[in-house]
């Protein structure tokens, strides 16, 4: 793999800060955009806009297809059986909310359990708090292990008949664990449970298969994966998406209407009232079909590969502190210096053009289960370099004098 050919598509990559060259590590909040997105973007912009599913005319017919050519490809791109089983979304966190707000609503009861798990991003763990004080169902959590792995021994006995919600995130945001999501699922449904995957930081980084993994749902969002912000989507078993009631009301979703009532479309429109954000679905399929050109296991030993590198390294420092196991880790590291505060750090690295992330990474029950006030974090992309992770230790080495 041509992987430097790979970072020349990358047209922000390509500058300084503070006159030091830019080495980008905050990709586990947002990854940037090759020029083949933007390309998609400008292009849809300049020849094809019109809204979509309303039209007679050429423009609206264009921007159709290409609307729903993103949903064949999303469903490809993650195993689904169906494209109708693809709902567009704003990202993760609607798409949670959604299941949240939606099935929530129409089976849960009081006394059901909603079982997360203790290293949850707020996105999947607030939408659940609110559907457990709608409904009168309690929220339970499988511990995070010291070394930042689920305790499972907990989880036989947390999962029982009691458990109406499964929903855990497949990698996190904060540790860089990869679970066991395929095991813990197919445990949640042979007990009755519905299953819901936060795929947020994974769908751009490793191959994906929802009916490999077995879960009802899946979210995710595209700007984590060189789609533009404000796209994703949620996966749902179809037969469920059937049953379940409508989120938004609107236009589009309907088939008939009276002034008393409505019926309403079979998924996906059922669940995407409104004009959709046309343009970054099309900008979404355009990252798909460049992720794909690649390989995902391409991007996953990639992946592996650097972080390994960097983590070695990182070892090395005088006071550090990384949360997660070693292995199996996804391509992200979170720290924490004896020395300086995440945000200090963070701070002093910008001076020198290095991007890293610096707080609680909205995981702020896990923060206090590691006795953290937050960490600094460096996420790889597979347009980074192991030239990059050099660059990095040399700053962080330089933050170790200053702040000591």
């Amino acid at each position: 793999m041509d992987w430097p050919q790979l970072r020349a598509d990358f047209p922000i990559l390509n500058q300084e800060v503070h006159g030091h060259p830019l080495v980008y590590f905050d990709n586990a909040a947002s990854s940037q955009k090759p020029r083949q997105v933007i390309d998609a973007l400008v292009h849809y912009y300049q020849h094809d806009h019109a809204n979509v599913h309303r039209g007679l005319h050429e423009l609206s017919m264009r921007a159709t297809d290409a609307f729903e050519a993103t949903r064949k490809k999303v469903a490809r791109f993650i195993g689904a059986a169906r494209e109708e089983e693809i709902i567009y979304t704003r990202g993760t966190t609607e798409g949670i909310n959604l299941v949240a707000q939606v099935w929530s609503s129409q089976y849960l009861k009081p006394g059901d359990v909603i079982l997360l798990t203790g290293m949850e991003h707020h996105s999947n763990l607030v939408p659940w708090q609110l559907a457990a004080k709608r409904s009168g169902a309690v929220v339970k959590h499988i511990p995070v292990l010291e070394n930042g792995t689920l305790d499972l021994e907990a989880a036989e006995s947390l999962l029982n008949e009691q458990v109406k919600v499964f929903a855990c995130v497949h990698i996190s945001n904060s540790l860089g664990t990869i679970n066991p999501v395929k095991e813990l699922c197919g445990k949640a449904r042979a007990l009755g449970a519905m299953t819901l995957v936060d795929g947020a930081q994974a769908v751009g980084h490793v191959p994906v298969n929802v009916q490999d993994i077995g879960c009802d749902f899946y979210a995710f969002s595209g700007h984590k994966m060189c789609a533009p912000t404000g796209i994703g989507a949620l996966y749902g078993r179809y037969e469920l998406l059937e049953k379940m009631d409508p989120w938004h009301g609107g236009g589009e979703m309907i088939t008939t209407v009276t002034m008393e009532t409505a019926a309403y479309k079979a998924p996906p429109a059922k669940f995407e009232a409104g004009t959709p954000n046309i343009a970054d679905v099309i900008g979404l399929g355009a990252a798909i079909d460049y992720l794909e050109s690649i390989g995902m296991e391409n991007i996953q030993a990639h992946g592996l590969e650097l972080t390994a590198y960097a983590y070695a390294q990182m070892q090395t420092l005088p006071g550090i502190r990384i949360l997660g196991p070693e292995q199996p880790r996804a391509s992200l590291i979170a720290f924490a210096l004896d020395c300086a505060h995440p945000h200090d750090l963070v701070e002093f690295a910008n001076t020198y053009g290095l991007a890293l992330r610096g707080g609680h990474h909205c995981t702020q029950p896990l923060m206090k289960r590691f006795k953290l006030p937050g960490t600094s974090r460096a996420s790889f992309y597979f347009y980074n370099t192991q030239a990059e992770v050099d660059q990095m230790m040399n700053i962080l080495n330089q933050a170790v004098k200053f702040f000591s």
